[in-house]
Order: structure tokens, then C-alpha cells, then sequence
């Protein structure tokens, strides 16, 4: 184990990416994500597999490298065993803090080698980077001859442990029962879940682990008979049926200063009210009125600037009560994660974009900071809202030809409607065999008749719709969108490029100096000015604008070009852009006029460098701006 210790952090690192990868990854991929050589690559592989023995966590092949899910499930479960030996550096650290958070009257560190089979100069080098945790979170790491101690508040103690926790790759509800070993907590969160279901709460579930943690810590501090310090509280009803859950789940009884906490963590991440009522009788009842006077006047700018319509009461009235919570995390430094936010982010570019407009006028507004976690809420509120909006206007218009025989095509379009009616449109049924196929007006005709089998947006199926051709028309139902899409991203996208805004393997030290480097041809030929440039710069530090694995997209938020147009860097070498490394840096400029176009480009863009394998290919054949255009079509309409 002692020979591949010092690479740990890079081959955890190979081992993360491989897990956000579905099917095969290069060597060579992994090297430009890595930022090394193929040859360090395949050392970092060999030291994941030597770590994971006898698990075969990573297979290889003449196509790359490819995780097994289950087996590295199961290492990253052992790793995490807090009795069994750590078996990595940041492993060892993260033991060593537990311990001491567990141990008041401290640890020795002759004792510490012993037990996790060391050298006593490889603990001292762990406490040091136990000392920079202790102190991200309070605590101050003391010496007295060869014992070492965790100094400050309970409060401190607990904030490390939570932060231990989340640190650890791939977490989740099991890692956390085998964590604390507390097998009520499954049960425990039913119950929580139906009380506060009960009690008129709606739920978000992607903050009840993150509440879970703190429910688990509290518990096991506990046992210790190290309690929450603080003063006596006021118990409602929440905190209230918190105490009888604890109890009954865990035969603990926690103080009063514990279920505050626990209470708060609750109405701030998990809960919010009115479920069951009219929104009116949520205006009066639970919203701040300087909360929805916020949300109309960020209504109101966002319709300004995206031309994007989120005039609705009860969308107004929901994005208030997450304000109201969002605003108290944020004023106690306190974020609720989002599992879901790097695929939000990376599917819906032009949503989140939004958020990230929404957000800036917020904290401006409010005096507070949003990170990407409550980014990605605020994208999940505006994108179920658009999705409402939008989903009428989605379905693909189809025309049925069938045979007369008795009723059979009201049967078949019954049948098409219940299986297929969220996507499709039954314009026109035609019981004639003699029927001119080209007066279609319909984006896809479905037939019984066999002869019209290859035209392209003919489906010929069975007289009693099958399983088999229910696929068959969402096949022809993708295909038809991606055509329409991609034929509008060919029509519109190509008139934003520019040979005079078109860079080749250009370096550049950071994010910020590519966008200079960027913005200064744009600013040269009078699309923008300085102020678009530093707008742009405003944007990208408030959320990183690397939407996939290979491009980022940096702009502004104002829409004060003089034209729209786009200044494009493609370099066969990766740069940093945020957690990512990209090989292409596209800069859009927008102009007021070009708002309407917006979501259209932007997400267009995002979509068509989406794929990395084609993005290192267009790169590969792209010597020139001429080559360049040229793959970017051969994309577009592969």
C-alpha cells in the first residue's frame, strides 16, 4: 500500500471522473482532465487497481478505461469503514480527525502509528493537515509532548465532522448509516418525512440527507454526552415531534439547543409552507411581503433582459418562500447542496444562466453570497416553471393512415393518444389506401401500409399498436427533433462566427485572461466595449461558465453589443476553466436586439461542443477558420 500512498489524491481523481463517465474513456482523455501524460495515466490506473486489490475496480481495453460501478461501490464503502484501517492518505486524515473529535483528553501519537501502521513522521505529516482542517472549522489542534488534542466549542467539533463527511466522493444515505452506524435512520427519515407531510409541509428531498447528517451527529454526540451548548428553547411543534422521532428511532433524548438546530436546519433547507393551500391563503399566511416584492421586480428584469415570461402568481409565490430560506442560509454561511447541479448546469445551460441572473440580483439586493449549489435550486424552480409552459408546445404533429375496416382506426388512435399523448398531436386520420403521401402536412405520418417503409418521416406499424411500435415512433420522434434542431443550430449559429475573431492554440493564464484575451478582438472591430469585457469577467466569478467537459461559454448578463457575434479559442490543449479543463472558449456577445435569440444560441452552442469524442475530432481537422466552419457543419449535421 506504502508504494502507491503518495498518489492517491491523482488516482482518486482518475477514479471520480471515471465515475461521472459512461462507457469507455481514453488514456488520452483522461490525461488532457488530469492535466499529465498518458503515461501517468496509466500509473495512476495501476495504483487505483493495487489499492482496490483484490476488487477489480477499472477495466482496460484497446478503447480506453472503464469503471465497474459495483466494485468500486463496494471499495469506496470500505474505505470508508470507521473501523477498518485507512487505506488512502486523505483516508488516514479524515480517521485521524475523527478520533480526535472523539477523544476530549486527546491522543497519542506513539499510540497512532501503532494502530494504523505507520511511521510516527507520516502522523505528524497527517496532523498537520488535520491542524488546516481544525481550523477551517474552529478548532485549534494543541500539543502537549507526544499527545495532540482538538480544542474548541462542541459546535466546532460537530462542524468538522459534518465537513469530513462531505468531503468524501460519491456520498450518500448508506455511506451515511454505515458512517455513524445508526441503522434507525432509514425509518427515522419515513417517519420525519410523513410528520412534516402531515403537518402542511411541502418537502424537498434533496436537503433531507444533508439534515440527516446533523440528526446523526447530534445522536452519536450524544451517546459521548457531549450536548449542543446553548440556551434553553421554546419548543413547537416541529421541535416538538423531533424529540418523539429521536426517541423512538434512536432511545436518545436530545437537549433542547440540539432540536432547535436540527428545527432550523429543517425550515431554512427542507420544508416550506402552504402545501394544500390556495396561493392567496399563502400570500397572507407564510410569504414576507419584502420577499415577493423582490421576486416581481427580478420578474420583471428577467423578462427585460431574456425576454423570458415567469409572470405567474403561484411561481411567484413559490420562489418567495425558497427566497425567504435561501436569504437565512446564506446570512449563517450555511448552503444546502444539490446533487443535482453539475447536470443542470450541463443540460440546461440556458436555465441556469438565468439562475445565475436571478442570483447576482439577489445578492445585490440582499448583501449575501449564492454559490453553485443554491444556483442550481433556483434553476430547478425556473425550469419546472418553464417545462409547464412549454410542454404543450413540444407535442409533434402526426397524421394516421389506415385502411377503413369497421372502427379499427378509432381503436389505433386511441391507442397512439394513451401511449404517446404528452408527445404527440393527432392532426388527421385517413382510412384510404389511394392517398398522396406528399399532401402530408404533418410532421410524422403513422401507416399500416408497407410501401412508404423508407421514407423518412413515415413509421409504418401494426394495426394493434404493439410495445415494438410505440419505441419505433419515439425513435422517429427524437430523430425528427434533433433534425429540427440541428438544422436551425446550422441556419443560425454560423451567422455569429467571425475569421477575424476565430483563435488557434492561444494560452492564456487563467479564465479571466482568456476572457481579456477574447474580449480585446471584439473590442478591436467595435462589437463590444471595455465594459462588456469586465461584464463578462463579473459573470464568470459568480459562477463558473464551463458548461461541459470541453467548452466554456463566458459572457455578459447586459446585452450591449453592438452586434451578436461570438470570439472562439480551440486548442488541442486543455486550460483550467473553473472544476473543469476545456479545449474551447467561445466568448458571445449579445446585442439588445439580439435577445430573442438568446436561449436559442446559447444553449445551440452548448450543445453542439457537448460531445467530447466529436469536439476532439473538429479540433484535430481544424487548422484554420475555414477547416473549423467546415468540421462544425460536418457536426452539425452528423
Amino acid at each position: 500500500m506504502a508504494k502507491w500512498a503518495g498518489m492517491s489524491d491523482k488516482y482518486e481523481r482518475l477514479l471520480d471522473y471515471l465515475s461521472q463517465t459512461d462507457g469507455w474513456v481514453t488514456a488520452g482523455e483522461l490525461a488532457d482532465q488530469l492535466g499529465v501524460t498518458t503515461r501517468s495515466v496509466r500509473s495512476y490506473v495501476t495504483a487505483a487497481k493495487a489499492a482496490a486489490q483484490p476488487l477489480q475496480i477499472i477495466a482496460a481495453s484497446t478503447s480506453g478505461y472503464r469503471l465497474n460501478r459495483e466494485a468500486y461501490a463496494t471499495f469506496k464503502s470500505g474505505n470508508r469503514t470507521r473501523d477498518g484501517h485507512a487505506d488512502t492518505p486523505r483516508d488516514r486524515v479524515h480517521h485521524l480527525a475523527r478520533r480526535l473529535t472523539e477523544a476530549p483528553g486527546g491522543l497519542d501519537i506513539h499510540e497512532l502509528a501503532d494502530s494504523l501502521y505507520v511511521s510516527e513522521s507520516t502522523i505528524e505529516n497527517d496532523l498537520r493537515k488535520v491542524k488546516a482542517l481544525g481550523e477551517e472549522a474552529g478548532l485549534a489542534l494543541t500539543r502537549s509532548g507526544s499527545r495532540v488534542t482538538l480544542a474548541g466549542s462542541e459546535a466546532d467539533h460537530r462542524r468538522l465532522l459534518s465537513r469530513l463527511f462531505r468531503t468524501e466522493s460519491a456520498q450518500g444515505f448508506l455511506e451515511m448509516e454505515s458512517e455513524f452506524a445508526h441503522d434507525g435512520l432509514r425509518p427515522f427519515k419515513t417517519d420525519l418525512i410523513a410528520m412534516l407531510d402531515s403537518q402542511g409541509y411541502f418537502v424537498n428531498e434533496y436537503g433531507v440527507n444533508s439534515v440527516l447528517l446533523h440528526v446523526a451527529i447530534a445522536v452519536e454526540r450524544a451517546g459521548q454526552h457531549r450536548p449542543l451548548a446553548g440556551a434553553p428553547a421554546t419548543l413547537d411543534d416541529i421541535t416538538v415531534s423531533l424529540a418523539g422521532l429521536v426517541r423512538q428511532h434512536f432511545s436518545v433524548e436530545l437537549e433542547a439547543a440540539d432540536l432547535e438546530y436540527i428545527a432550523k436546519l429543517l425550515t431554512t433547507r427542507v420544508i416550506t409552507q402552504g402545501k394544500g393551500q390556495a396561493v392567496q391563503a399563502v400570500i397572507d399566511d407564510h410569504v414576507v411581503p419584502d420577499d415577493l416584492a423582490t421576486v416581481r421586480r427580478i420578474v420583471q428584469q428577467v423578462a427585460q433582459e431574456y425576454l423570458v415570461d415567469l409572470d405567474d402568481e403561484a411561481f411567484m409565490v413559490r420562489l418567495s418562500l425558497h427566497l425567504g430560506n435561501l436569504v437565512a442560509r446564506a446570512n449563517d454561511n450555511s448552503y444546502s447542496r444539490n446533487p443535482l447541479g453539475r447536470s443542470i448546469k450541463t443540460s440546461y445551460p440556458m436555465i441556469y444562466d438565468v439562475a445565475v441572473f436571478m442570483a447576482s440580483l439577489i445578492q445585490r439586493e440582499r448583501s449575501i453570497t449564492i454559490n453553485d449549489d443554491e444556483i442550481s435550486y433556483l434553476a430547478l424552480h425556473l425550469g419546472s416553471h418553464l417545462e409547464r409552459q412549454s410542454r404543450r408546445e413540444e407535442r409533434v404533429s402526426v397524421a394516421i393512415v389506415l385502411p377503413g375496416y369497421y372502427d379499427l382506426h378509432q381503436v389505433l388512435r386511441q391507442k397512439v393518444e394513451a401511449a404517446l399523448g404528452t408527445e404527440v398531436s393527432v392532426e388527421v386520420v385517413v382510412t384510404r389506401t389511394d392517398v398522396d403521401w406528399d399532401d402530408f402536412a404533418t410532421d410524422l405520418v403513422l401507416t399500416t401500409i408497407t410501401d412508404r417503409a423508407f421514407a423518412e418521416n413515415v413509421v409504418v406499424i401494426q394495426p394493434f399498436l404493439t410495445e415494438a411500435d410505440v419505441e419505433s415512433i419515439r425513435k422517429a420522434i427524437s430523430r425528427l427533433r434533433r433534425h429540427k434542431r440541428r438544422a436551425q443550430i446550422k441556419d443560425d449559429l454560423l451567422l455569429y462566427f467571425d475569421e477575424n475573431l476565430f483563435l488557434r492554440n492561444v494560452a492564456a493564464n487563467d479564465e479571466i485572461d482568456m476572457i481579456r484575451t477574447l474580449g480585446a478582438l471584439m473590442v478591436d472591430r467595435g462589437v463590444i466595449d471595455e465594459s462588456y469585457v469586465d461584464g463578462a469577467i463579473e459573470r464568470e466569478l459568480l459562477s463558473s461558465t464551463a458548461f461541459t467537459d470541453t467548452i466554456a461559454v463566458p459572457h455578459a448578463m447586459a446585452m450591449t453589443a453592438s452586434r451578436t457575434s461570438i470570439a472562439i479559442a480551440v486548442n488541442e490543449a486543455p486550460m483550467p476553466w473553473g472544476e473543469n479543463r476545456v479545449n474551447v472558449i467561445a466568448l458571445i456577445a449579445f446585442s439588445s436586439s439580439g435577445r430573442a435569440s438568446f436561449q436559442t444560441v446559447f444553449d445551440q452552442i452548448v450543445d453542439v461542443f457537448s460531445e467530447r469524442g466529436q469536439v476532439l475530432e473538429l479540433i484535430r481537422k481544424s487548422d484554420d477558420f475555414g477547416s473549423f466552419i467546415e468540421e462544425l457543419v460536418h457536426v452539425i449535421d452528423d
